[in-house]
């Protein structure tokens, strides 16, 4: 943990559709959220990058962007990729991943809670305690193969799954003492290994790490899960669950299934967490459908600001961080769960503009709801 700072400073990139939307109305959230909990002043340093950035400069991630992200207590990201804009060899403008390999962004965070007030897209009554992580590994699995996929004479293709010791032990250590904190706060404490041992070696000698790992923690429950059932078991039964660790895919596949749950990825945070780096952003994309429009979902981004907020706060020993943190998340909640304003994506009648103003003016009612 760093000691105390005078202020805050945060990397911004916007990026692509809506993430140039969302995006201000968060930094207009955090900046209130920040000054009602007395918090250290957060600064924004914005830059641009992505794949509207590429159209207009050849440039996807300059230089500048970059060493902004290095240099900066954490970066908070929009949402890139345009899917008619791609490099000459016709892939995807991608930079987060780019970020994501840089900065060594090893632990993917996708918090899973559903909110009062969004659809139920379970008809299970307990399906309203729908609040569990899933952790994924985010430097190696299936993903390490991008870019060293191999196709032998247009009849064989190959891509390479990695799993390495240092990877699997530091992100089942990061799920195990998260699991810790959630229990802390009164959840289960449970850790789940979701991967498919029973088929592959890489897998087995991911659950074998993982064993290693939960014999450190004995205080914390283990289970485990393949990955097909835990896909079963997400849509019957999300509310049995806590803190899923997994592999680079599998999560990659599972989170989308799992803001499923709660009505989509516009209340689907997201955090992409290093050893010195820490990078937020909604899991959706940029929504090319919608963008311009001023109709996006700002949820996402606001959720992923919070939880932005409560990790300067423990690497900086701010509590007042945190408290702003929790300020977001209940403006949010009161937001939606009294109707003040509904996002168009789940049929109301609330934009952009008036989804912000209504969490702001909010932060207010829910301030001695959160001291």
């Amino acid at each position: 943990m760093s000691s105390p700072k005078n202020s805050i400073k945060v990397a911004v990139l916007p990026g692509d559709g809506i993430g140039r939307e969302v995006m201000p109305a968060c930094l207009e959230l955090i900046d209130a959220a920040v000054k009602l909990a007395g918090a250290p002043p957060v600064t924004f340093d914005t830059h641009q990058a992505g794949a509207q950035h590429y159209a207009e400069t050849g440039e996807a991630l300059p230089a500048s962007a970059l060493e902004a992200c290095r240099t900066a207590d954490a970066i908070l990201f929009g949402a890139m990729g345009w899917p008619d804009i791609r490099f000459p060899d016709g892939t995807e403008i991608i930079p987060q991943l780019d970020l994501r390999m840089e900065f060594g962004l090893f632990a993917g965070v996708r918090p899973i809670r559903w909110f009062p007030g969004l659809p139920k897209v379970l008809s299970d009554p307990r399906a309203e305690g729908i609040d569990f992580v899933l952790i994924r590994e985010q430097t190696e699995g299936l993903f390490y193969a991008r870019g060293r996929g191999e196709i032998r004479d247009d009849q064989e293709a190959y891509d390479t799954m990695q799993i390495t010791r240092a990877g699997t032990e530091r992100v089942t250590e990061f799920a195990f003492r998260l699991a810790a904190e959630r229990k802390r706060r009164g959840k289960p404490g449970t850790v789940t290994c979701v991967d498919k041992a029973n088929v592959f070696a890489s897998m087995a000698f991911f659950r074998k790490i993982y064993d290693e790992i939960a014999d450190r923690h004995p205080e914390i429950n283990r289970d485990y899960a393949y990955v097909d059932a835990l896909a079963l078991n997400m849509v019957k039964k999300p509310w049995t669950l806590d803190v899923l660790v997994t592999e680079n895919m599998f999560g990659d596949i599972l989170s989308d299934l799992a803001a499923g749950l709660i009505g989509g990825m516009g209340m689907a945070p997201s955090a992409d967490i290093g050893e010195n780096h820490g990078l937020f952003q909604p899991a959706h994309g940029t929504a090319p459908d919608i963008a311009g429009k001023g109709i996006a979902n700002p949820s996402a981004m606001f959720l992923s600001g919070a939880m932005m907020l409560d990790w300067l706060a423990v690497r900086h020993g701010e509590q007042n961080l945190a408290e702003a943190a929790r300020l977001i998340e209940a403006a949010v909640e009161h937001t939606l769960s009294t109707g003040r304003a509904i996002p168009m994506e789940y049929g109301g009648k609330a934009n952009c503009a008036e989804m912000t103003r209504s969490v702001i003016s909010s932060l207010g009612a829910v301030q001695k709801e959160v001291a």
